[in-house]
């Protein structure tokens, strides 16, 4: 339920999520297969549930930290990036694709990936400041009570 409502919420990253692809100007794009590059970087050129490897958390952060260092970056290297986008829920959003792609890249598996959004959002609350609305901090930082705890509605159960 509070994935849900972090995601549903104005100010989180709901609409964001629904919106992102048509509103960033590939922007989003960019931060993905970036993803998928640092990710595969780090996991030797192919996915690491393919080889029967694991990563451990230590390498995890590592490609998130990397990512997400390389999105926000982005938006203050070259301020125009973030034009196009509407405050700081869609630069959160595309930062926190962009993570998730590059685990899910690295690994192959869903729950890490949910564990990238969630470090992202909170990397992204640490560096360029709170995501909340309206002075709420609960969107801020409501995913990460839903990483690895079994959601029987989520499916994968068993990964």
């Amino acid at each position: 339920d509070q994935l849900w409502f972090g995601t549903y919420m104005s100010g989180g990253v709901g609409f964001t999520q629904y919106a992102s692809a048509t509103y960033t100007d590939n922007i989003l794009e960019d931060f993905c297969y970036k993803g998928c590059e640092i990710g595969l970087d780090y996991a030797d050129g192919e996915m690491a549930s393919l080889k029967g490897d694991k990563l451990n958390m230590d390498i995890l952060e590592k490609i998130i930290r990397a990512e997400n260092d390389y999105a926000l970056t982005q938006y203050e290297a070259y301020p125009t990036v973030a034009e196009s986008h509407f405050g700081g829920s869609v630069r959160a959003c595309c930062a926190a694709a962009g993570c998730g792609s590059a685990v899910a890249c690295a690994t192959g598996l869903t729950q890490p990936t949910l564990s990238a959004w969630s470090l992202s959002q909170l990397g992204h609350y640490e560096r360029v400041g709170r995501l909340g609305f309206y002075g709420y901090d609960l969107q801020d930082q409501c995913t990460a009570c839903g990483s690895y705890s079994y959601q029987s509605d989520e499916g994968m159960p068993f990964e």
